[in-house]
Order: C-alpha cells, then sequence, then structure tokens
C-alpha cells in the first residue's frame, strides 16, 4: 500500500535498495546530500550530482530531465551517514526560473520491482528555484522517509549553505556548468513536421571500433569516459554512447543493464506525471539498430501514451489592477478531488504564512518601540519635561503606524482568502463538505473511497470567521481520540463532564458516519464496545439504522469478545501479507476497512484487554483496522505511564473548539472545531438509511 505523504510526515522503509522516481514536467536537475545525524554536509564529496553522478550507495542522472530514476542503496551508505537529502533543482541557463511557473514536482519512492512505497507532490512553492523533496534517515538502525519540501528563493547556493556546506557557491556553479555541458553535447533532436511528427533525418553509422570514441554526427563534442558506477551502468572500457537531451542512450545504441534500470527518462513523449511509470526492464529486447540512410525512430519500445489530466478552470477576466477572481479546483492534480484537497491545504499554508508574517511584523514594532523609549529614557534629564513627552509620543505614533502597515497587508491577504473560501467550500464533494453543505441530500453510496476526508475545521485568533477545512488522507494511518475530559472551550463556556461525554459521543457518531458514508458499500465496517452503555443515545441513528457488524459490546465480557476478533483479524492479515498468500486467509474473514468505536475506556478493560488495545492501536491501521476512542485520559491514570504510548499514537480531538493542534511549519496553535451535525437535522439518519439500504441490495 502506498503511503501517500504530506508534508513533515514520514513512513517507514522496508527495503534498502530502493528507486527514487521524480516527475516535474519541465527540466530539472537532481542530486542528493549525505550528512551526519545532524544533517550537516562535511564537504563536496558528501554530495552526488550531474557533475559526480555516483557515491556509495546513490547514483543520479547526469542531465537535466523532465523525469528522473535515482538508485539508492542503503546498505552500502558508509556508517557515517545518517540523513539523504534529495535535492531538485531549475537550470540557470534557460527555462522557467521558479518552481511556481510549472506544476508541482511528483516524488515516489519505489522498491526495484516498481512498487511505489511512499509519494509526495511538492507544492505551495512560488519564488524557490531549488527544494529539499525528501529525506531518507537511520533511526535506532532503521531508516524512514520524511516528506520536506523546503524550498530557496537562493536556488542551490542557499540551499547547500543551510545544509553547513563551506563550499556551497562553487558547488553550486560546478553543479550548473556539468548540466549546461551535458546539454551543448546531446544530440538536438529533429524539428516537427506540420503533422506533429518528428522530421526525418539519416542514420549516422556507428564508429568503427578502430575509430575510437568520436564525435557522433549532430552532437558538439564527444562524451567524456565515465568511471565505473557501483550500480553498473556503465563498464570499464566500453565506449561512451551518444545520449539525448534527457541523458538517456540515444537511438540505436546499446546499454548495460543495470539493477536498477535506467537511469534517465525517455527524451519525449513520457507520462506527464510519476504517478504511473513504468520500471525499465532491462531484460526487454532492445529495439533494432537503424539501417544507414533510413528513418531514425525515436518512440521508446516500452512507452506507454497516459492521458495527461484535464486543465484547471481557468478564473474569470478581472479589470486592471482588480484581484483575481478566486476558483475553486484551481489548483493542480488528476482529479477535482485532489485539486480541492491540494487548494484547501494550499489556503491553510497561506493563512498560516500571512498569519506568521502579520505577527512578526507586530513583535516588531513592539521591539523598535521599546527600544526608541529606552534611548529616550537613557537620560536622566529626558525623563521630565516636554523632550520626554516628545520621544515618548514618537515613538508609539511610529508604532501604530507599523502595526497599521501590517494589519492592511493582512486584512488584505485575508480578503482574498475569504473570497476563495467563499467559492471553495460549496464546492467540495461528500467527503469534504459540512454537514450542512446541499451535496448531502443527494447523497449517493460512492463506486470509489476518496483521497481524504474532513475532521473538522482550522481556525486562528486573528481571523477566526475564516474556517480551513481540517483534511485527513485515508486510509487513516493514526487512530483517533475524542478527549472527553477537557474543561472549558476557548469562548468561556464551561461544560460538566455529562456534557462533555455526550458532545463526545456525538462527535465520534458524526465522524463514524462520515466515514462510513464515503466508502462503497461493503468496505467499512463499525464495531462499538460501549461497557456500560452509557452512549446509547448518541449511538441511536447507528444501532436504528442497522450499520453496525454486532450490537455494542457491554460488559467485560463483550470487550474482551470484540478486541479478540480484531486481534486475530491483525495477526491473520499480517501473516497473509508478509508471506505473500493472501488467498489462504478464512472464507468468512471480513477483509473490509473495520473501525472500532470505544467508549468509557478503561470502564470493562482489564490488563489483557489494555495490552488489546494497545496492539490493534499500534498495528490495526497498517491492515485497515482502526480505532476512535472516547475517553477521559485522567480517568485512566491509574495505569500510569503503561498508557503513555496509546495517547501519543492517536490524533487528539476536541467536542468544544480548542487551540491544542500546531502546525509544523510556524508553529501556530489552530484552533480545531469538530464537524458536527447542525442541531434538528435529519441528515444523519437519511444518509445512514441509504447507505443500510445499499447494502441490502448489493449482499
Amino acid at each position: 500500500m502506498t503511503a501517500e505523504l504530506v508534508r513533515g510526515q514520514n513512513h517507514p522503509l522496508s527495503q534498502a535498495r530502493l528507486e527514487i522516481r521524480i516527475a516535474a514536467g519541465t527540466p530539472i536537475v537532481a542530486g542528493a546530500t549525505l550528512g551526519d545525524e545532524h544533517g550537516t554536509v562535511h564537504g563536496v564529496e558528501w554530495v552526488v550530482h550531474p557533475g559526480a553522478p555516483a557515491l556509495p550507495g546513490l547514483e543520479v542522472s547526469r542531465q537535466a530531465a523532465a523525469d528522473h530514476r535515482l538508485a539508492v542503496d542503503l546498505g552500502a551508505v558508509p556508517e557515517a551517514v545518517h540523513r539523504v537529502h534529495v535535492l531538485l533543482a531549475l537550470p540557470s541557463a534557460g527555462g522557467p526560473v521558479r518552481f511556481g511557473a510549472v506544476a508541482a514536482p511528483f516524488v515516489a519512492v519505489t522498491g526495484l520491482d516498481g512498487t511505489e512505497l511512499a509519494s509526495y507532490t511538492i507544492t505551495g512553492l512560488d519564488a524557490e528555484s531549488a527544494v529539499v523533496a525528501l529525506e531518507l534517515y537511520r533511526r535506532q538502525n532503521a531508516w524512514k522517509v520524511r516528506a520536506v519540501g523546503q524550498g530557496y528563493a537562493g536556488g542551490l547556493t542557499e540551499l547547500l549553505t543551510d545544509q553547513g556546506l563551506p563550499q556551497a557557491h562553487q558547488l553550486a556553479n560546478t553543479i550548473h556548468e556539468a548540466v549546461a555541458q551535458g546539454l551543448a553535447r546531446a544530440v538536438t533532436p529533429p524539428a516537427r513536421t506540420a503533422d506533429g511528427d518528428r522530421a526525418r533525418q539519416t542514420a549516422t553509422p556507428a564508429p568503427a571500433p578502430e575509430q575510437g570514441a568520436s564525435a557522433t554526427q549532430g552532437a558538439s563534442g564527444a562524451v567524456p569516459p565515465q568511471p565505473l558506477s557501483p550500480y553498473g551502468t556503465q563498464p570499464p572500457g566500453t565506449p561512451p554512447q551518444p545520449t539525448t537531451p534527457h541523458g538517456g542512450p540515444a537511438s540505436g545504441t546499446s546499454q548495460p543493464a543495470s539493477p536498477y534500470g535506467a537511469q534517465g527518462a525517455p527524451a519525449t513523449g513520457g507520462p506527464q506525471s510519476g504517478h504511473t511509470q513504468v520500471p525499465a526492464d532491462a531484460s526487454a529486447a532492445q529495439p533494432p539498430a537503424p539501417t544507414a540512410g533510413g528513418p531514425v525512430d525515436y518512440i521508446h519500445p516500452r512507452r506507454q501514451n497516459a492521458a495527461p489530466p484535464p486543465p484547471p478552470p481557468v478564473a474569470p477576466p478581472v479589470q486592471p489592477g482588480q484581484p483575481a477572481r478566486p476558483v475553486a479546483g484551481d489548483a493542480t492534480g488528476w482529479s477535482m478531488d485532489e485539486r480541492l484537497y491540494n487548494q484547501v491545504w494550499g489556503m491553510f499554508e497561506d493563512l498560516a504564512r500571512s498569519t506568521a508574517a502579520y505577527r512578526s511584523a507586530v513583535d516588531f514594532a513592539d521591539s523598535r518601540m521599546e527600544k526608541e523609549l529606552d534611548a529616550a529614557l537613557a537620560d536622566p534629564r529626558n525623563r521630565i519635561g516636554g523632550q520626554g513627552d516628545a520621544a515618548r509620543e514618537a515613538a508609539r505614533a511610529k508604532h501604530a503606524q507599523l502595526v497599521e502597515q501590517a494589519r492592511a497587508a493582512y486584512d488584505r491577504d485575508l480578503g482574498q482568502l475569504t473570497a476563495e473560501s467563499e467559492v471553495v467550500e460549496p464546492a467540495l464533494p461528500l467527503a469534504y463538505a459540512r454537514w450542512d453543505n446541499p451535496v448531502w441530500h443527494g447523497y449517493r453510496v460512492p463506486f470509489e473511497a476518496p483521497m481524504a476526508v474532513r475532521l473538522g475545521d482550522l481556525h486562528l485568533p486573528e481571523c477566526p470567521e475564516l474556517r480551513i477545512p481540517m483534511l485527513i488522507r485515508l486510509p487513516l494511518e493514526r487512530g483517533l481520540w475524542i478527549d472527553s475530559g477537557a474543561a472549558g472551550s476557548l469562548d468561556g463556556s464551561f461544560f460538566d463532564s455529562h456534557e462533555l461525554h455526550r458532545l463526545a459521543m456525538d462527535t465520534a457518531v458524526a465522524l463514524a458516519a462520515r466515514l462510513l458514508a464515503v466508502h462503497p458499500a461493503g468496505d467499512y465496517t463499525l464495531h462499538v464496545i460501549d461497557p456500560a452503555g452509557s452512549g446509547a443515545q448518541a449511538l441511536a441513528p447507528l444501532v436504528r439504522a442497522g450499520v453496525l457488524a454486532a450490537p455494542p459490546a457491554v460488559g467485560a465480557a463483550g470487550v474482551a469478545d470484540v478486541l479478540a476478533r480484531l486481534t486475530e483479524r491483525v495477526d491473520l492479515v499480517q501473516m497473509a501479507v508478509r508471506g505473500g498468500a493472501a488467498d489462504s486467509l478464512p472464507p468468512g474473514l471480513d477483509t473490509s476497512e473495520q473501525l472500532l468505536i470505544v467508549n468509557d475506556f478503561p470502564h470493562g478493560f482489564d490488563d489483557r484487554a489494555v495490552t488489546q488495545l494497545r496492539y490493534l492501536a499500534d498495528e490495526g491501521p497498517s491492515v485497515g483496522v482502526h480505532l476512535m476512542m472516547v475517553a477521559d485520559r485522567e480517568e485512566a491514570s491509574a495505569y500510569g505511564p503503561l498508557l503513555d504510548p496509546l495517547w501519543r499514537s492517536l490524533m487528539r480531538l476536541t467536542p468544544v473548539p480548542d487551540d491544542h493542534l500546531a502546525d509544523p511549519w510556524v508553529g501556530h496553535a489552530w484552533t480545531y472545531e469538530p464537524a458536527l451535525v447542525p442541531p434538528g437535522s435529519q441528515v444523519v439518519q437519511q444518509v445512514l438509511h441509504r447507505v443500510a439500504e445499499t447494502r441490502t441490495k448489493y449482499t
């Protein structure tokens, strides 16, 4: 199962020999740096780039290309290396100068068989011309991958300087020179004819052995001999081969097979995205060499023509000097749902940056006023009299001016984001929409699961009216914890324990109903543990609709039965997956996604049940068993630190607005507000009734 990462997210790597596939839609430079446990690069010999394309355990392309394949062998990197950063940069000679002007780069970590292990689409780039795409890092003798997406407007020089390389400027120039030389000696592709085919050219016969490695006709210079690669791309004694503009072998040449496949992409005409790439097959037949005087065939023998995504909608024209009108779905993506998902998180990042800039400007104004007051009042003679008063008034006036300017810029950004939110919110699909969105009134059970689901809304104290949907990718990689132990909300209202527990259960039921509604019929199964029956009123919509796998489990016996069945399912699926024998699962095993709602924890749980619950929280998400707990941590304090890993493994949500979520970019404390059903609305009952009807029809 491919892990589609978002910025800052990590994922374990189960293999040491990997490929990193990059698709950018425009020629870019790919490289990597080796760092110690602190991420510091100690010298140019720790950087692999087109001018020095191979290091122990790493090999990159020698050219700028729209698609790259980087070979990685984590078992071969030196012991001193703890971090490997994958770098992308725009060439300095011609072409776009910032990533904001091109399609969002797509990066995928795959096995040697082409199976994707993790992928990451680098969104949110603007003026940056270099970016750290991924980080492979060693943690307790195991390797993981983290989505970074850190861009640098200063290009490779600023990026390498940030990683502690003292010769950053010289190395950046070396990399760009190597790319420019590679382009200069590449075979110039023929021009296209009016009917779209390439103009036919006369093929040049290959040089005879006694002629040596002379330059091929059409190339501006000979390719210098390359040293032996640890991955077998060019053995010693092999004459250099003519190259295509993207660094691959020219038509009619042969190349030794590499266990890592081809390092470059086809010259032209390949897929526009890294979502579907065909792994190189060293055993496949090579195309026949062209005969003298015949046409050159530039078509890759194993190319698959994938249809490009439909173009995003275009904003309507506006008057000069007016801001562009926002359009729903104008972000990058291969479907409207993916575009809206990327657009929502782009709004989140824009609001985070704008708020950070505003807060920084206010802090600067405060600091400047304090310094000016201290300087004015340093002389005791100025503390009393007109000079002191004038200095204080001038400092306060300057402070007010700076704050006013910052607020004006912030209000302008908020206005644009608010206008975009007003356009995007009504256009959201079921999984992303609020319960009061009219799209729910025309609900139909979907035929495929969405890429994400809405858990609530996020906002900041400077602009509480601007709400950003909190979208989480599916399938869930962490369980959910609805905290019923909060003492009060941000608006000053306080709730007793019974009211908080009722709100927490309402939140859990609303989230469970949404997860059930956005999956195809029969693809999601709900289980409920309610040992004391205290959640019967909130669970009534699920029970009446008949969408539960079984009635809510009560008492210690019911808790033990549900946990034993789900634990056994996790064990069986894990053994089948690891053994590659999925067809050996018992015929009656439910292979759909499972969601377990636990109420009143730890009531009804003994030590064995607690251990099973922790096991489900840790191992369940990888095999489709997810956990949603409604609990007060204080009520489980008797277990001491034993349950600390359990709470940390779950995503904490609150039934009332609370500022407990922080973003990894600028560290804002975002206020989370749950996605509750409007009072008096019957939308959940109607949706669950439709789900139950569809299940009956299909079964």
